[in-house]
């Protein structure tokens, strides 16, 4: 299951913050913040997809992510190598490396990450 647009950039400050009332959530964002129903409405879709969960203090509710940011990006990740590049991870890092401007030295850092991951499957 997947996250609106809206609902991503309300996981991001969850994420961000670990565990959150509504009140730490609204300050989270920036001007112009979006209205507290629509945030409680966001949060109610977001649990029901089981992407958060919460426990209650009284009448408040500390919200906490159910889902590690690294494992949804990384099922996005794979999920856009499938339906876009025929399933080749060489056909996205192509697509990647060519079409986004990358620096130089951005494409020496790349270059040491994918060392450091060879190195680490050889052992």
């Amino acid at each position: 299951m997947q996250l609106s647009n809206a609902e991503e950039q309300l996981m991001e400050h969850l994420w961000k913050l670990e565990k959150a009332f509504m009140k730490d959530l609204l300050e989270s964002y920036s001007e112009p913040k979006p209205a507290t129903t629509t945030v409680a409405t966001l949060l109610k879709r977001m649990i029901d997809k089981k992407f958060v969960a919460y426990n209650e203090f009284g009448n408040s509710r500390e919200y906490y992510p159910l889902v590690k940011k690294t494992d949804y990006f990384s099922k996005h990740v794979k999920g856009l190598i499938s339906n876009f590049f025929n399933n080749s991870a060489s056909q996205f890092a192509s697509f990647f490396t060519t079409e986004t401007n990358l620096s130089a030295s951005e494409l020496e850092d790349l270059r040491r990450i994918i060392d450091s991951e060879i190195q680490k499957k050889k052992k």
